[in-house]
């Protein structure tokens, strides 16, 4: 069966977001789900893509949501898989493995 590629947005900062002390980062939060959907999931399709929310975004979807963040309605690093938002602030895998799971993914 053909999946289509599940399509994960992750908005971040250089900047450890105030509330979010001894988190990592949103670039490493994008490694570190990059790395583990592909552990838990090998060989099944999907982008990740991390959006700095202080860069020129030109996806104007995209530069929306950036604005939200930075206007406080998301806590940063904030997870997006298809249009849902997952998780923001403190990541976690399994709300982020439940949403893949959602759309055909199936666990090694």
């Amino acid at each position: 069966m053909e999946k289509n590629n599940v399509k994960i947005e992750i908005y971040g900062a250089d900047i450890i977001c105030a509330s979010c002390v001894n988190a990592p980062s949103s670039k490493d939060t994008y490694e570190w789900l990059q790395a583990a959907i592909g552990r838990k999931y090998p060989g099944q399709s999907f982008d990740i893509e991390y959006i700095d929310i202080e860069s020129d975004i030109a996806d104007p979807k995209q530069r929306t949501i950036a604005e939200q963040v930075k206007n406080d309605e998301y806590f940063y690093p904030l997870v997006i898989v298809e249009d849902e938002v997952i998780g923001e602030g403190y990541i976690q895998l399994k709300p982020v493995f439940n949403e893949l799971e959602k759309h055909g993914f199936i666990p090694a």
